[in-house]
């Protein structure tokens, strides 16, 4: 069954959308006149990949019973300068707070998102270049861990999960 949306034009560049699930959004634009009042589909897209990985990525984490106390993801994309301005590149940053939580674990989990889950990352890639990134604190906030994650096909050899 194919997913489905629609949007009604509200004003100016602002658009009311209800997603086949039910579900209303507001979309706007940086063109034209006056300040925003939703975000930018591009705004969207960062939102849509940080949340499918990161639904992935605690869902694979809680099957492997680490206990992840709080999960954080924050994500800066870069966009091209000419029209149609997309995404040359995206960081994505995992930041997890918990009780012995493993560098293996989060590796794995990212890589597991990245490879074969994340249906948002795998229609951005190759042709927006991804880094993964994570970052691990013990529940006291000390930092216990921090890598970078890449694809399976990437891998560097020298590479440690951390």
């Amino acid at each position: 069954m194919p997913n489905e949306a629609r949007l009604h034009l509200d004003a100016g560049l602002h658009f009311t959308a209800e997603t086949g699930s039910g579900f209303r959004l507001e979309l706007d634009s940086k063109v034209g006149e006056g300040a925003l009042t939703a975000p930018t589909p591009m705004d969207l897209q960062l939102v849509a990949l940080g949340g499918c990985t990161g639904m992935d990525v605690i869902s694979i984490l809680r099957k492997m019973r680490q206990d992840v106390t709080a999960y954080d993801l924050h994500l800066t994309g870069d966009r091209a300068e000419d029209h149609p301005r997309l995404y040359t590149s995206v960081l994505v940053t995992h930041r997890f707070r918990g009780r012995d939580v493993g560098a293996t674990n989060v590796h794995r989990a990212i890589q597991l998102s990245m490879d074969r889950y994340c249906s948002v990352f795998n229609m951005l890639y190759p042709g927006v270049r991804i880094r993964e990134r994570y970052e691990i604190a013990d529940e006291a906030g000390a930092a216990v861990a921090t890598g970078d994650v890449y694809r399976s096909k990437e891998e560097p050899s020298s590479s440690a999960a951390g």
